[in-house]
This record gives C-alpha cells, structure tokens and sequence, in this order.
C-alpha cells in the first residue's frame, strides 16, 4: 500500500506510513553513505601509506642505487606524473560513470604498481658498500688498511657485474602506475560524498576522510622506521661480517619489505567498492522529508530525490567529450578560482618539497638515523598533522564558517605557522669535523672552517704519504682525537684488530704525533650542540605543523564552494592536475638540486660516476632548505591579497543577485495574487448579479 501510493504519486490514506517510509529510506541512505565513507577512508589510508613510506626510503633509494637527491626526485615525482596522464579525463568522465568501481580498479593499479617499485630488491646482486675491512674465514689476521704497492693495484674490479645502474627504473616505473591508481580516489570520492551527504555533514565527512589521509603517514613513516633498522640482505648474509651500523651513511635498510606490506593493503582496500552503488537519493535537507504534504503527495515529480548529477542518465561518450572543452573554459574563465589555484600550487611546492626531504634533513642536519628520523616524523609530526585537519573541520562546522570566513582562517593559519617558522633558522648544528673536508690535515692546528668545500682541503699529506690510498673511497674511522678520517688509510693506520663493528685501527699516524694513536670504525659523534638543540626542533615542528593544517579543511572546502555545483568534480580534478603538473613533479626535483649543491663528499660508483652522497655542509643545507621553503609561502602570502578582493566582489554580487531574484519572485508572487483576487472579485460580482437578476424576477 505505502509502496503503491509512493509510486503513483497519490496521497497515501495515512501521514504516518509515509513518514515511516521515507524515515526508512534515509535510514538506508545515511547507512550507504556512510559505507562509502569507511571504504574511501581505508583507500586514503593505503595511499597515504605507500605514499608516506616512498619519501621514508628516499636515503635508502639513493645509498642502493647509488643515485644524488635530484634523481631521487625525479623517481618520486613520477608518481604525479602518473596521475597527470589521466586525471583530468578521470575527473570529468568518471563523475558520470560507476565512481565506486572507477575507485576499485584504481586502487588495484596502485597495488601492482607499489609491487613492481619492489621487484630490483629480487633480480640485483647482493648489495656491497665502499670498505676497507674485509671478513676473512678462519683468520686471525686482518689485511692492512694501509695497501702499499702501486696506485695500479688499487684499480676497481667487479665492475662487469654492476647491475645497479639501472634498476632505479623499476622504481620509476612502478611509482608511475601507482599514481594512475591513484587518480580516481580524491576526486571521485570527495564528490560523492558531497554529493549525497548532508549540507551540514559534509564538512565533516571530508575532514574525516583528510584526518584518515594523514593517520596513513604516520604508519607509513612507522613502517620505515622498522625496515630502516633491517638490512636490506637480511638473511642472504652474515651480520657480523656487516661493519657498518644503521647511523652510517652507507647503511641501506630493508626498503622492499615495506612495499610488499604496503602493495597487500591497497589491494585490501579495493575490495569494499565493488559492492557499493551507483549513485544514492539525496539526503536530509535536501529530501524530501523537508517537503510539504503537498510536495509529498506528487513526489514522483519531485526534483528533490534526483541526483543533482544524473549519473544514471546514459550519455553517450561523443556528448560528453563535446562538453568537455566549453565546460573547461568556464572553469578557468573563473578569477576566484583561479587564484586560489595559484595559491595552492605555489604553497604546495613549498610542503611537498620540505615534506619529502624533511627525513634526509634530520639525518644530515642533526645527525640521526634514518630509523630514528621516520619514527619522530611517524610519532611526533604527522599526529599534529592529523589533529590540525580534524580540528579545522570541526572549527568549520561549529562556527558555521562561509566562505569568506573559511579563506581568512585559512590565511591566518598559515601565517602564524609561517612566523614560528622562522625560527627555524636559529637552530643550527656546527658542521662533522671530518678532515680533508671541513678541516685542515694540520694537526698542529686542526683549524674548523665550515664554509670550506671539499676541494679546497686536500686529504693527502705526510701522515698518510707511505700509504696508497683512494680519494674516493668512503670508509669513515674515527680517531681518538676526536676527528673524523675518511679512511682508514687516509688517517695513516697501517694495522688493525677485531671483527665487523668491533674492528680497531693503530697507529694512525693522522691521529696524533707519536702515531700509536687508534682509530674505531663510523663517524665520531660530536652530536652535544645538537642533542641540546634537537628537542626544540621538534616541539616547534609540532606546533607550526598543527597551526598550519588548521587551515587544511576550511581552504578545502572553499575550493568546492567558491564554484558552481555542476562543475565541481572538473573543478577538483583540474586541481589535483594542476598541483601535481606545477608542483608535486618539480618541488622534489629541484628541492633535490638545491640540496645537492650543498654536498661535500660525493660517493663512487664502482664502474666510475658519481654517486649518493656521504655528507653535506649542514649550515649550506639549512639556509637552502628553509630558505627555499620559506621563500615560496611569502610568494603565496602575497597573491592572496588579489585573491580575497576578488571573493568578496564575488560575494557581494552573488547576494545583489539572491536580493533580486527574490524580489523577482515575490512580484511574480503579488501579481498572481493580484490576479486570482481579480478572478474571484469578478465570481463575485457575477455571482451578486444573478443573485439581484433572481430577487428581482421573484418580486415581480
């Protein structure tokens, strides 16, 4: 019965049936949507996983494949590149498709994708760092690291078997096809949410989803705290053959473990979306359960339980690839929009490039492990991350934010966190004191320039003189002076003692005067000045990453509210591509260039070239890393200000037209009633006429 008069369209005999009825039918709906939510939740949190775990690895990448930083970068943005081949078609398209099984078969993709990055790890040989102590079976004698002979015989073998040089490409490749994966998920997902969910919920329901995004960081940078630790051959050799430790800059963890981890739950997360539908009616403030009994009576009719999208009307794909151009043109042909495009890329250069180096810059710069590096970042920052964005979405709906209010909380955010920024810069660690390249070999005075590049100290000298050594070779001691050697053979030991980790040099003629001085293997660790200034760092890490992603939801938002309806699945789309075109691809590439230039002892390739880099000048690298980052967020400060007059310009016309077009509406109103009193004073005019007529011919 209820059924039958909801579709025909006729008043049902009782109120309360229908209201059952539909009460059940939002029921399902707020069920189905929320579904959906859970499903693209865990699909963000598999995405920001992988993605988070590719920056973690970023040191292990370049040790392994002996690459620099700006090569590093072109491998991690790939990844854009990746979602630029398809993404605005996905974006337009795909809004009128099956977006569920469009965000299934990404995720797919994603998971293949993140597997091949892993495949090197199982068709390369058996990783070998630069050393000067070999294991020698069933021998208590270790050769001399001071060779003596010709520099002919230290000429490099084994090169014929170096395969290392290009399976690099394996990782680019497979880091391509994760970002195709990868394109549907934000746009398609973020619009079916707004599209069905509630006005007031879906503010919400996006902070929800971007706090998940963020809480997939912190496993993934967890995950390559953990396979930092492992290493990268663990269970192929012996550890106590292994004498270096994962402080070392020539340590290379378990980097492929945590792609075959992460390539298992993005393949898990694409499950959920095969089962969910289509499309769904609209709900709460937007159904029906706000019509009249009227409206209700006649509902078939009624626009109100229509996707605003008709995702179900069948459109051939001729008529939409003939709409794609215009409607395109109306997106850019938008000032607000535009700016805030501008914005964002420009801002996004600044946190994609400082976000993927930000691991590399803690290890260099306050001389901590790739391990310990991940953790903090998984532990301490991306929680802060993730408070900030849930926050700013709550703070939206509490405060019931427009959009003008959502664009300044969004810029007063960032400029706090750009202020304490600066900060940063007064938080500073003195250069490692390695001699040949940032000090003297003198030893009679061991002058500290910090400034000094490589080439200007040279690393041979009378000390050493008796011994032929590689100037390439990286196999840092360190000696009881308290000075880093580049070598063994470098700090003039011609004898040593002990196994692996444990093996000691003597006399080091480099080391002291009377040359019966020794040396242990690693760096020195001259880590006071930054142990005292590193818990500062991270406090203040902390707070300026929690202040700045306050304005993550709000400025979000303000991006699909600042456009017409009907073009915001294009308008996320053309977003996402833009900002990974201009910023997610070069942002690494160059950050990486930069950081190079600040290098001071390069590694070797066996078969010749260079290769990853062993230490940096840490003042150069914290003036041009901060610098860089900073110096872009005061370029967006400044295009914003064109931006918010346009806004209110855009505001203020909006609301002259809303004013008209109810003004508009109420005459159109008034001169309906003025003509339905017409009609009815005419009936009663006629009606007295006949009533007189009626009298008259009665009297008579």
């Amino acid at each position: 019965m209820i059924l039958t008069c909801f579709i025909i369209g006729r008043p049902c005999a009782s109120p309360s049936h229908m209201d059952y009825f539909l009460s059940f039918i939002n029921k399902f709906i707020f069920t189905q949507i929320r579904m959906f939510l859970v499903a693209l939740s865990f699909a963000y949190f598999a995405k920001a996983l992988s993605g988070s775990y590719m920056k973690s690895t970023i040191t292990q990448l370049e040790r392994r494949f002996d690459i620099p930083s700006y090569l590093i970068g072109v491998i991690d943005g790939s990844f854009e590149i990746g979602n630029l081949l398809v993404i605005a078609f996905v974006s337009y398209f795909g809004a009128k498709l099956h977006r569920p099984k469009i965000i299934a078969v990404g995720c797919v993709l994603m998971s293949i994708g993140t597997f091949i990055i892993a495949l090197p790890h199982f068709i390369i040989g058996r990783y070998e760092f630069e050393t000067s102590v070999r294991w020698v079976v069933n021998s208590t004698l270790n050769p001399s690291p001071c060779p003596v002979g010709s520099p002919a015989d230290l000429t490099q073998d084994g090169c014929e078997g170096d395969s290392n040089l290009s399976m690099w490409i394996y990782v680019l490749l497979g880091n391509v096809l994760r970002g195709i994966g990868e394109t549907p998920v934000q746009p398609l997902g973020i619009s079916y949410i707004d599209d069905f969910a509630t006005e007031e919920n879906a503010a919400l329901y996006v902070g929800c989803v971007q706090t998940i995004s963020v809480v997939g960081p912190v496993f993934g940078y967890l995950l390559g705290s953990l396979c930092a630790k492992i290493y990268v051959d663990i269970g192929f050799v012996k550890m106590e053959t292994i004498t270096i430790t994962p402080a070392d800059a020539r340590w290379v963890g378990a980097w492929w473990l945590g792609y075959l981890i992460a390539g298992v739950i993005t393949l898990l997360s694409a499950i959920p979306f095969w089962f969910l539908p289509r499309s769904l009616p609209i709900s709460g403030p937007r159904g029906p359960e706000k019509c009249t009994p009227e409206q209700t009576s006649f509902i078939k009719d009624s626009p109100l339980l229509n996707h605003k999208y008709p995702a179900d009307k069948h459109t051939s794909f001729t008529e939409m690839a003939k709409d794609f151009i215009p409607t395109l043109r109306t997106l850019l042909g938008h000032p607000v929009y535009l700016i805030y495009l501008c914005v964002t890329i420009i801002q996004l250069n600044s946190l994609i490039g400082m976000v993927t180096y930000k691991p590399k810059y803690i290890e260099q710069h306050f001389r901590q492990s790739a391990s310990k590096a991940n953790f903090l970042m998984g532990v301490i920052n991306i929680p802060a991350v993730a408070l900030g964005m849930f926050s700013g979405g709550l703070l939206m709906k509490r405060l019931k934010l427009n959009i003008m209010g959502a664009a300044r909380f969004a810029f007063g955010t960032s400029l706090i966190g750009y202020i304490l920024s600066l900060f940063f810069f007064a938080m500073s660690c003195e250069n490692a004191k390695v001699a040949g390249v940032t000090l003297s070999y003198d030893r009679y005075v061991m002058a500290y320039m910090d400034t000094i590049s490589y080439d200007k100290h040279p690393v041979f000298t009378t000390c050493n003189s008796d011994c032929f050594c590689s100037a390439s070779e990286w196999d840092p001691v360190c000696g009881e002076n308290g000075i880093t050697y580049v070598s063994p053979c470098l700090a003039g030991c011609t004898s040593s003692a002990g196994s692996g980790k444990n093996t000691v040099f003597s006399n080091c003629s480099c080391v002291g005067v009377a040359g019966n001085f020794t040396a242990s293997t690693g760096q020195c660790p001259h880590k006071d000045d930054c142990d005292r200034m590193f818990p500062y760092f991270l406090a203040l890490s902390v707070i300026t990453s929690f202040i700045i992603s306050l304005g993550g939801t709000p400025g979000y938002m303000l991006l699909i509210r600042c456009i017409k309806p009907q073009l915001k699945s294009l308008a996320l789309g053309f977003h996402a591509l833009a900002t990974r075109t201009l910023a997610g691809i070069p942002a690494p590439i160059y950050f990486g260039a930069i950081i190079d230039t600040t290098c001071l002892k390069w590694g070797q390739k066996r078969c010749g070239g260079i290769g990853a880099c062993r230490i940096y000048n840490t003042t150069a690298y914290r003036i041009a890393y901060l610098g860089l980052t900073l110096s872009l967020r005061t370029i967006s400060f400044i295009i914003c200000i064109p931006g918010f007059i346009l806004l209110s310009r855009q505001l203020k016309k909006e609301e002259r037209n809303a004013i008209h077009g109810a003004l508009a509406n109420g005459g159109t109103e008034l001169e309906a009633l003025r003509k339905e009193e017409f009609v009815i004073s005419n009936c009663d005019q006629l009606h007295q006429t006949s009533d007189n007529s009626t009298d008259r011919e009665t009297r008579l």
